[in-house]
């Protein structure tokens, strides 16, 4: 009696081995049937629209530029159609930069691409800024792709410095705002009329960029006597405007090595001439560090960046020559170790900078701060973020008043 109880059971489990392997076949078949059915409902709307679609890889960079602004590099068309866009609504403290709550439809960008061949690819980015009041071309540049480890671009270009700078998409930092340090000694979005080389090397993790940019014109009106203040270099870009002045240029390049899984280390500089016009013989040397490290939720990541400029007196007596800060910044996605789509990192950032830490004569403006911001981010997909955080500046100079700003945004990128 035994040895038949035991025949059946084997019977048994071999019966149910059988059902769980023709399941799984089926199952298999069925996920190929419907992979077949999209691909040809894909095939169906192209007909009918004349356009073949492309979503944004949350995960895609292309010389190292954000999703969307590499969409163009994948896109399923020659044609692509692409974008991020921001607002926020802020509400400053009673103190200090006292004021009440504001809003600021601050951004709307659509990307616009176009591959003329498989290796000639026409990239272009059009703001559009607080509610259409300022528009500009951000970039637009044709992309000769030579080879892995050589490519050329030409036309106004996304100077390769910082960590924002080329990676600018909401979607790609926690805070409301940039970090100061990025806006202000980086002077993001920093875009300039140039030629750039780039490539990589994957089988040691290295990736660089080099070439020549329109100087940047530190001879401006953020740096003349009486009113040197911290856009001073942030108003010394030229960018796109009509007629902008190209006299003179400078040496861009770049570094990165990202030969561990997660790990990002890098640096960039500038060097030539700081004036366009006159004086002549002033140059400047701008460098940073960087670096970024995630894992499992939790990303930690940091810059530091100086500026130094050589002859300033030739702009005036006690023009701006010097300037340095860093950031560090951490997060952790409180979901990450949930079955879950959706993101809810948690941050703190701390940034300190002196915009103008030194002068070529005389007695240097105090404008040296800190700014802790702690927040937390939303995503409820990959390419929608809604924001919050809590901004408190402290200023060195006592007689300035420090203050306190809670804001809200939202971005995304499509």
């Amino acid at each position: 009696m035994k040895h038949i109880a035991l025949s059946l059971g084997a019977a048994l489990l071999a019966g149910t081995t059988l059902c769980a392997d023709e399941l799984s076949d089926l199952k298999a078949q069925i996920a190929e049937l419907q992979e077949k059915t999209d691909a040809l409902i894909d095939e169906t709307s192209d007909l009918k629209t004349g356009f073949n679609y492309t979503t944004v890889d949350a995960n895609a960079s292309v010389n190292g530029m954000g999703p969307a602004a590499s969409k163009v590099y994948y896109s399923k068309s020659p044609l692509s159609i692409g974008g991020y866009g921001e607002m926020y609504w802020s509400s400053p403290d009673s103190d200090g930069a006292a004021g009440d709550a504001y809003t600021d439809v601050y951004r709307f960008v659509p990307y616009i691409g176009y591959k003329f061949s498989d290796n000639i690819v026409l990239n272009t980015e059009l703001e559009f800024e607080h509610g259409g009041e300022e528009v500009a071309i951000e970039f637009m540049y044709i992309d000769f792709l030579l080879h892995e480890a050589f490519n050329l671009q030409v036309g106004n270009l996304l100077v390769p410095m910082g960590l924002i700078n080329k990676r600018h998409e909401p979607t790609l930092f926690n805070t409301v705002q940039r970090p100061d340090v990025e806006k202000y000694l980086i002077p993001s979005t920093w875009h300039e009329t140039g030629i750039l080389a780039y490539g990589s090397f994957s089988d040691i993790g290295l990736s660089y960029t080099a070439g020549i940019i329109n100087a940047l014109a530190l001879n401006n009106d953020n740096n003349m006597p009486g009113s040197v203040n911290k856009k001073w270099i942030r108003s010394g870009r030229i960018g796109s405007e009509e007629n902008g002045p190209m006299q003179r240029v400078g040496f861009v390049g770049r570094l990165d090595y990202r030969g561990i899984s997660g790990l990002l280390l890098g640096t960039s500089a500038y060097y030539g001439a700081a004036t366009q016009g006159r004086p002549s013989g002033v140059n400047a040397f701008m460098y940073d560090f960087y670096g970024q490290y995630e894992k499992a939720g939790f990303k930690l990541k940091g810059l530091y960046t100086a500026m130094t400029v050589s002859d300033a007196e030739k702009i005036f007596a006690e023009a701006a020559d010097g300037a340095e800060g860093y950031y560090v910044n951490a997060e952790y996605d409180l979901l990450a170790t949930l079955p879950t789509r959706y993101r809810l990192p948690i941050f703190a950032q701390y940034e300190s900078y002196d915009p103008v830490s030194s002068v070529a004569g005389g007695t240097r403006p105090d404008l040296e701060q800190t700014n802790t911001t702690v927040g937390m981010n939303f995503f409820p997909h990959e390419q929608v973020v809604l924001k919050a955080d809590y901004v408190m500046t402290d200023f060195h100079d006592s007689a300035l008043e420090d203050y306190n700003v809670f804001s809200l945004g939202m971005g995304f990128v499509f």
